[in-house]
């Protein structure tokens, strides 16, 4: 595994620039971390203005005087960099380009208000109350329209917001893959909910003790393969992954005692954004490209083992054993199968996070189509519960009862973090694309069933999680599997498994 020379730039003005804004930003990065993983919520204030201090001087360097003439110095020479350099200015350019119309204090006075959100946000979502979000969350939006005209964009203003998080991806891309998506699911929801086979999920919540979903949690993230030398799992009301850095990747889970498939799927899930995150190759450690090359690529790794290694039927031989050992005497009359099926029943559910692989993007649709209003100013920040159940009740056939378990039940607003959703559901592609090619090479039902995922890890390693964000998803996934992105082998990959499991 050859590596990349990043000693050319390293001597450069542009890598002193972005290690301090490296550092800086871990810093601001460490701050959120403890503020979502147990900080008092009394000093959330005082932490929200370190924070936006600490971002906003990141921010700032990134549109100074000194990153224009240090990436004019580079563009100057363009076509005798290295591959480092080159993606630096790529990505340093862009940003440049990006946001330098964007007051500083205004993205200061932004940063605080989203530092400070998510603790409305979350006491608001404990007492079912939209209408104490819903001012934070229009300053939030306005913010957002504002910094897109700022900052410009071309056709829908979301795209530049989309464009934070899956790079080259736009609306049109993005309504065509959507539509071929929902063409597939929706029907086949209806024909497995008419199925004469029915799944037993009733097992699933016997009560399982945090100390001893905790235990399971350690037997999980040691069967993947996340190394807590250069890592830990924490607690959160929402489960994450941060990385400071491959040295230094954080996951979170949260424990439900009459729901531990819950945690047991979103420790895996976070495992595949750790190990992703620890995989990066040395010469780009704690760097500007010490990071995912998008979120739709990041997503695709913690799907990827969550859902085609964690609910794969080899994985549940593999680990029932150990299991068993653990949790005792609760699940003694049930078999290995039985757990694998009921990890895969489909059936339409309320909330994102718990939504079988089936389901799951007609969840995301429903966000990226709010979000699509919300950013265009088709509809005001009021109108969300109602459409928001509407379009619930029109993809799922289910209606929240209330707005915790409906519009305010994702933190994602609260951050700002609008055009992200969608990132989900291109993992879910990413992944089976991946997967496709993958199993030319790998037998991968063998190896999962013995236990030798490091393999897998290790395929995985070499195609994508070394480059960091050296690449462009678009080049990546050629790269991997020799086409662009192709919807077909998601929808192909979800139609097998669940016309196998329901025998349709």
């Amino acid at each position: 595994m050859a590596e990349y020379d990043s000693k050319t730039f390293k001597s450069t003005t542009l890598y002193a620039i972005t290690d301090k804004m490296w550092s800086l930003n871990i810093g601001a990065s460490m701050l959120s971390w403890d503020m979502h993983t147990g900080a008092p919520e009394g000093g959330n204030e005082s932490r929200a203005k370190a924070l936006a201090a600490l971002s906003s001087e990141a921010f700032a360097l990134s549109i100074s005087d000194e990153m224009k003439r240090a990436l004019e110095e580079l563009e100057d020479v363009q076509d005798n960099l290295d591959e480092i350099t080159a993606a630096a200015v790529r990505i340093c350019r862009k940003n440049y380009d990006s946001t330098r119309k964007i007051p500083i204090e205004e993205m200061r006075a932004y940063q605080e208000l989203t530092a400070n959100a998510e603790t409305i946000w979350r006491n608001a979502k404990q007492k079912n109350d939209f209408a104490a979000f819903a001012p934070t969350l229009t300053q939030i939006i306005a913010y957002n329209k504002r910094f897109t005209t700022y900052r410009g964009f071309t056709g829908n203003p979301y795209n530049t917001l989309l464009d934070d998080y899956e790079p080259g991806m736009t609306t049109d891309e993005l309504d065509a893959f959507f539509a071929k998506v929902k063409a597939t699911i929706v029907p086949l929801l209806k024909r497995i909910t008419e199925a004469k086979k029915k799944i037993d999920t009733s097992f699933v919540n016997r009560p399982i003790s945090v100390k001893k979903q905790k235990k399971l949690a350690a037997l999980l993230i040691e069967k993947i393969g996340f190394d807590l030398t250069h890592g830990q799992i924490r607690e959160s009301a929402h489960p994450f992954t941060t990385s400071f850095g491959r040295n230094d990747v954080r996951i979170t889970t949260h424990y439900y005692e009459t729901e531990f498939l819950s945690s047991f799927y979103s420790v895996i899930h976070e495992c595949g954004h750790g190990i992703y995150g620890q995989g990066i190759m040395d010469g780009i450690v704690d760097t500007i490209l010490d990071n995912g090359i998008s979120m739709g690529i990041g997503e695709s790794q913690s799907r990827f083992y969550e859902n085609m290694i964690g609910r794969s039927l080899s994985f549940w031989e593999l680990i029932y054993p150990e299991l068993m050992a653990i949790v005792g005497d609760e699940f003694k009359d049930i078999t290995a199968k039985q757990f694998y099926e009921a990890a895969n029943s489909a059936r339409a559910s309320l909330i994102r996070v718990e939504a079988d692989e089936l389901t799951y993007s007609l969840h995301v649709i429903i966000r990226y189509e709010i979000e699509k209003l919300l950013i265009n100013g088709e509809i005001d920040v009021m109108e969300l519960p109602r459409i928001w159940n509407e379009k619930y009740q029109e993809y799922l056939g289910i209606t929240p009862p209330d707005d915790s378990r409906g519009v305010l039940q994702d933190v994602h607003w609260s951050a700002g973090m609008f055009g992200y959703f969608p990132s989900y559901s291109l993992g879910n592609a990413y992944g089976a694309q991946i997967l496709a090619t993958m199993e030319k090479d790998l037998d991968l039902k063998e190896l999962i069933r013995s236990g030798n995922i490091g393999k897998i890890t290790a395929w995985l390693r070499e195609r994508i999680h070394r480059y960091g964000s050296i690449k462009i998803p678009s080049d990546l996934i050629r790269a991997i599997s020799g086409e662009a992105l192709n919807a077909d082998y998601y929808v192909r990959y979800l139609t097998d498994k669940f016309e196998a499991l329901y025998e349709l």
